[in-house]
């Protein structure tokens, strides 16, 4: 795998870990990263499906209080400006590398 595709993939997980904080469902992950990066949800889904393999146990568990919190989503304006913020450290983040 080349360099910007292993680049590409390890942005999406960073993009991932951040909906995660936000906790966000794999399928609002998928919606958002495809409506505000460009990210196509079937990327997102390998992505995350991967790293609920390696990361089983927390998985089990972020879904066990995905399914009994419902009062902790963001509306699609505070999903819509997390996600800009993240694409926008991400770049700034790779500039900054490529200045070195």
């Amino acid at each position: 795998m080349g360099d910007s595709s292993a680049s590409y993939i390890h942005m999406v997980q960073h993009m991932i870990e951040k909906c995660l904080i936000f906790h966000m469902s794999k399928e609002e992950c998928m919606e958002a990263l495809s409506k505000h990066a460009n990210i196509k949800p079937v990327i997102t889904s390998t992505v995350w499906k991967e790293l609920e393999k390696e990361n089983k146990e927390f998985f089990e568990s972020y879904s066990q209080s995905q399914s009994s919190s419902g009062s902790n989503r963001m509306s699609q304006a505070e999903t819509s400006e997390m996600i800009q913020k993240m694409i926008s450290d991400n770049q700034s983040n790779n500039s900054d590398k490529d200045d070195e």
